[in-house]
């Protein structure tokens, strides 16, 4: 009954982090399923990307009704990551746990840093020479998705914003899209794994992130970006100390 009631808990936090964000959910995601439910660093990645993919297919479509997706650049900047997030996600499953854990932490760290620098004053112009680095950058994010089983909107959402010149809102909507289809891709060779994870948990896990979402989105409209990503940031610098601290031991 404790572990139900703290899937439930950790689901419903990392539904509303992507709801609210447009990602950074699995970034609390795995820690929670290593620390709080038990499971093993590969098992924990499984089970995220599973986890974060349905999680971002329902904040999609909430934010899609809003009419903050912009499909087709969406699509081209997830179809750049994707072979990268499937061979990485072949890869991982024979990475020690430990190097897993450290390297999910430095992440953590940097998202986190990221997220509390004071935005530019200065609104980027939007080119269409932003075709190559959005194509870099899509690559960049679906290697670092079927890695460490991280959604990666923590990077898509700047990237987006930085490069292809979207406002916030149409950033938060698109980069669920990017997120669900780097999911989806990076899940595909861990699914002879998939077996060994504890469902009984995870789906529980999902659900209550599933539902998260709409919440979170409700939430974005509500409150200030900024503040939501403070709070966000302050959460993941406490999960990034506790698991380098981990691996380092």
């Amino acid at each position: 009954m404790t572990a139900l009631l703290l899937a439930l808990a950790a689901g419903a936090v990392v539904g509303l982090a992507l709801g609210g964000l447009g990602g950074g959910g699995s970034m609390l995601a795995v820690p929670a399923l290593v620390y709080l439910l038990g499971f093993s660093p590969a098992l924990a990645t499984t089970a995220s990307l599973l986890i974060v993919a349905a999680t971002s297919l329902t904040a999609l479509l909430a934010h899609a009704r809003a009419g903050r997706v912009r499909w087709r650049t969406g699509a081209l900047f997830a179809a750049a990551g994707l072979p990268a997030a499937a061979a990485t996600g072949a890869l991982s499953v024979h990475l020690p746990g430990a190097l897993l854990t450290g390297a999910f932490a430095v992440l953590a760290a940097l998202a986190a840093w990221r997220m509390l620098r004071p935005p530019s004053a200065q609104p980027p112009e939007r080119s269409a020479a932003g075709t190559g680095p959005a194509a870099a950058a899509g690559t960049g994010l679906g290697a670092v998705t079927g890695l460490l089983g991280v959604g990666g909107g923590f990077l898509a959402v700047p990237a987006l914003v930085s490069v292809l010149a979207f406002t916030m809102a149409e950033a938060v909507g698109t980069s669920l899209l990017v997120i669900t289809a780097n999911s989806l891709a990076a899940l595909l060779p861990r699914l002879g794994s998939a077996g060994a994870v504890d469902w009984a948990v995870a789906a529980p896990f999902a659900g209550a992130a599933v539902l998260g979402a709409w919440d979170g989105k409700r939430l974005a409209d509500r409150l200030s970006g900024r503040t939501l990503q403070r709070a966000f940031a302050l959460a993941l610098l406490a999960v990034a100390a506790l698991m380098l601290v981990t691996a380092l031991v």
